[in-house]
């Protein structure tokens, strides 16, 4: 499996031209797009992609053998050829998807709202910097790496200080493999060199019934409950994944937007929004490493979650933080780490898995003033999200054991254990008895 992982090296506040470049690169790929616009009619004939992109060059760009139809060479002088190619293809990109969403748009049956595609010439491209031609490494050793940027005049290069904490972890984790050429990027009026990293992964292809399963519990209250199980319902490790501190951060950011919009209106909000953001994205990179390196710590071999799919209007007291929720950030990045490291990724059902305890006793009943904790109807006192977790993990290994047995031994162990029937229904009990039964059936 191949996996693809980048990183964005700060570029330290000197004089050099990046803004600058990066506003010529820009001009480029809008003029470009209108001009494509233009004459797609023309282009959209030509169905090799490689063809077509040439046939966009030659239309632009004038040389002995060829006399360009349009002026892009007088209007950015001296532009570096693997720039320019990047900006052809950055805006053929943009008008074919806008033809297509266009096309869309006219079929649509008659009565839907929809707003008409714009075709937006005017976007946040920015420049690919192609090694040896526009990028090249610095020293050995040395937090510094040289950049072609257009200072007004002429493409010059320039030497670019990188910070010493980004390369310190590029060294430490990435050394001796080889990155793509880097991407310029603006964030937050700061500018970056994003490397990307491929890598050919080998996914462990253990057994199902000697699998090491991690299963995640995502939840508001608690960040996540880690259960470490094996295919008979062996339980080997339980973790409660917390980052309080940073939570009650995110919290008093929010205290004091609803306190600023009262006395001055939403408009002057946006900053601390961008702020509660940016510490929203924090606290899922925290709590997603977190959960893989559990899960790497006791050789799982798969890491479960459960599919959550929250539609309509969500209101509630809890409406602000479950609009905060960033369950699908977390899930992708502890997807990508866990592949990473050969370990695969699973998702089961949501439905009843903090509704029914794990124990099989039925439906429990929510603590009113701490929704971490259930009552069973057996009269136990559980935390909730660790009995959804003992289910999540219990749900993939029922799936996974029943899916590859022919249909009359499946419909046998069925009869034998009726709950596995439907998936939504099924707890750890569930699977501790659908166990037993499979041994007794191999025994007989």
């Amino acid at each position: 499996m191949r996996t693809v992982s980048s990183y964005g090296v700060e570029i330290r506040k000197q004089n050099i031209p990046v803004r600058q470049t990066m506003e010529v690169y820009r001009q480029a790929v809008g003029y470009l797009t209108e001009i494509y616009a233009q004459v797609w009619e023309e282009l959209r004939k030509i169905p090799e992609t490689k063809k077509r992109f040439n046939t966009a060059e030659h239309m632009v760009h004038m040389t002995k053998k060829n006399t360009a139809r349009f002026d892009f060479d007088l209007r950015f002088p001296k532009m570096p050829s693997y720039l320019r190619r990047s900006a052809i293809q950055h805006a053929l990109g943009s008008v074919s998807s806008y033809e297509t969403r266009l096309g869309q748009w006219k079929e649509q049956e008659p009565g839907v709202l929809s707003g008409r595609p714009k075709l937006t010439c005017k976007n946040h491209a920015m420049p690919v910097f192609y090694r040896d031609v526009m990028y090249r490494e610095g020293a050995e050793g040395k937090d510094e790496a040289y950049l072609k940027l257009y200072d007004g005049h002429d493409w010059k290069w320039f030497r670019v200080y990188l910070k010493r904490t980004d390369m310190a972890y590029l060294r430490r984790n990435w050394k001796g493999k080889k990155a793509s050429a880097p991407t310029l990027e603006k964030r937050h009026r700061r500018y970056f060199l994003r490397f990307s990293y491929t890598e050919e992964v080998t996914l462990t292809k253990t057994p199902v019934k000697e699998q090491i399963i991690c299963s995640v519990d995502l939840g508001i209250n608690t960040d996540a409950v880690c259960i470490i199980m094996r295919s008979d319902g062996t339980v080997l490790g339980r973790k409660f994944i917390d980052f309080p501190s940073e939570k009650d951060r995110i919290y008093r950011i929010l205290g004091r937007i609803r306190r600023s919009q009262r006395e001055h209106g939403s408009a002057q909000a946006c900053g601390r929004w961008a702020y509660a953001r940016r510490l929203n994205t924090e606290l899922a990179r925290k709590i997603a490493g977190a959960v893989t390196a559990y899960a790497e710590e006791n050789h799982a071999d798969v890491i479960v979650f459960e599919y959550l799919e929250m539609k309509g209007k969500i209101s509630g007291n809890k409406k602000q933080k479950l609009h905060l929720w960033r369950k699908r950030d977390i899930q992708k990045r502890c997807e990508h780490q866990a592949h990473r490291k050969g370990v695969h990724v699973s998702r089961t059902c949501a439905w009843n898995t903090s509704r029914l305890a794990y124990d099989g006793s039925g439906i429990v009943l929510r603590d009113g003033k701490n929704h971490s904790l259930c009552t069973f109807s057996t009269g136990k006192r559980y935390n909730c999200d660790l009995s959804a977790s003992y289910n999540i993990g219990a749900r993939y290994f029922i799936r996974e054991l029943l899916k590859p047995l022919p249909a009359t031994e499946r419909s046998l162990l069925e009869a034998k254990v009726p709950s596995v029937k439907r998936r939504t229904l099924c707890v750890y009990a569930d699977l501790r008895e659908l166990h037993l039964q499979m041994e007794i059936l191999k025994t007989a």
